[in-house]
């Protein structure tokens, strides 16, 4: 039984089921809970103005429901793209920043080289294990110096860059892809530097037992049987032990291959473990894992707008470690490098950098008019500095405008 309700009405007990407005406005990582007096006076200050509420869920007298349910609304199914990740930009934490002394146009072109011989690297060790000769994880280790020394000189630039991958070398640059984002996050964590490096070591070896799945089973471009997806679910046993058989001896490694596709509330696989029993790194590999995985273009579905892509994985609940996952958007950005976004001026811009004062208002570069349908004179803004004459007011889909490459917008 769904209802709108004003903020104003709403009382201890009720059970938001969907908040009202454009979602960067409310500081909600989810949008749907049940309300104490707490989150009433939060909603209440927050702008929002009007929330859906289900009856059936919330905790009133039967009185107070009965009176409510004789004004339900039959509101439709909320969008199942919710969007709760504003919540890392209001949270006063530290955002992770560049080395002043690298600019991002060459770092992005160091990262482009990176994974050109990250690529041929994974690939090699794939090689060897399909040959029966092991996982050689010694061979990676100057590609592992790579990785962390671009994330320390420009944090976004190796993410960005690893994202671009066409279907024929997903699986290899994956590996480089999740290696770099962990590196991010356990830099925006604040981890100690021997745990960064522990946790990009573990994201670039956290597939390896995908080496022992059958190749037409791993690059079919359409959908698996259940026999098949039997067969992919057992890559991280098969992970595990080609890295233990390899000499690696740390368990937050292992325990990575192991288990980066657990979810925190247990239904994950391959042991449905949940909560506390998975480590730090391990929860935060399921993130990386899957923020690269919806992102890029794979044999059988192309790849999804990354800020698109952030706003989908905030909306499953259980599925990952909300703490974490507020972290990761805070190290990405709320808008990452390449997201295409409208402006308040009707304008389309790509993201070309993120600003260490902000996640909403990033360095964009405009190439489009949404209002005349047609390219204009490519221009660069900051829209930190922009005051209230330009904003982001939106997130936009590639493919709805039929842009291609949009890579080429800001990569050197």
């Amino acid at each position: 039984m769904l209802q709108t309700v004003d903020v104003a009405e709403l009382r201890p007990g009720m059970y938001v089921h969907k908040l009202l407005g454009p979602w960067m406005q409310h500081p909600f990582w989810r949008t749907s809970f049940l309300l104490d007096a707490d989150r009433v006076a939060e909603l209440q200050d927050s702008g929002v103005e009007q929330v859906v509420v289900d009856l059936s869920r919330s905790e009133l007298d039967t009185d107070e429901v009965a009176t409510r349910s004789a004004g339900e609304t039959g509101e439709a199914e909320p969008d199942p793209v919710s969007t709760p990740v504003a919540e890392a930009e209001t949270e006063r934490r530290r955002i992770i920043v560049a080395d002043p002394a690298v600019s991002l146009a060459s770092e992005l072109s160091r990262a482009r080289r990176i994974c050109d011989e990250g690529r041929d690297a994974v690939e090699a060790m794939f090689r060897e294990v399909r040959l029966g000769r092991g996982v050689d994880a010694g061979h990676v280790m100057p590609l592992l110096d790579e990785i962390t020394g671009s994330i320390d000189r420009h944090p976004t630039a190796l993410v960005s860059v690893a994202r671009l991958k066409d279907a024929d070398s997903y699986t290899y640059l994956h590996s480089v892809a999740v290696s770099a984002l962990m590196a991010m996050l356990a830099k925006q964590l604040q981890l100690p530097d021997d745990q960064v490096r522990e946790a990009a070591f573990g994201g670039l070896l956290h597939d390896m037992g995908k080496a022992m799945l059958p190749v037409e089973v791993l690059n079919k471009p359409g959908k698996l049987t259940e026999e098949e997806f039997a067969i992919v679910r057992q890559h991280p046993v098969h992970g595990e032990r080609l890295l233990r058989d390899g000499g690696i001896t740390q368990e937050a490694i292992l325990h990575i291959a192991r288990h980066h596709h657990e979810k925190v509330n247990g239904a994950g696989y391959p042991q449905r473990l949940s909560g506390a029993e998975l480590p730090l790194l391990t929860r935060m590999s399921a993130i990386c894992d899957v923020y690269d995985a919806i992102t890029s273009n794979r044999p059988y579905k192309a790849g999804w707008d990354p800020a698109e892509s952030l706003r989908r994985m905030a909306s499953w609940q259980g599925h990952f470690d909300e703490t974490l996952m507020k972290s990761f958007v805070r190290s990405i950005g709320i808008y990452p490098v390449g997201a295409l976004v409208r402006l308040s001026s009707e304008r389309l811009a790509v993201v070309v950098e993120q600003n260490p004062g902000t996640l909403l208002a990033p360095r964009v570069r405009v190439f489009y008019s949404a209002k005349l349908r047609k390219h204009v004179l490519m221009t660069d803004l900051d829209l930190a500095t922009a005051g209230d004459h330009e904003r982001i007011v939106g997130v936009e889909s590639p493919e709805k405008w039929g842009f291609r490459e949009l890579e080429k917008l800001w990569l050197p």
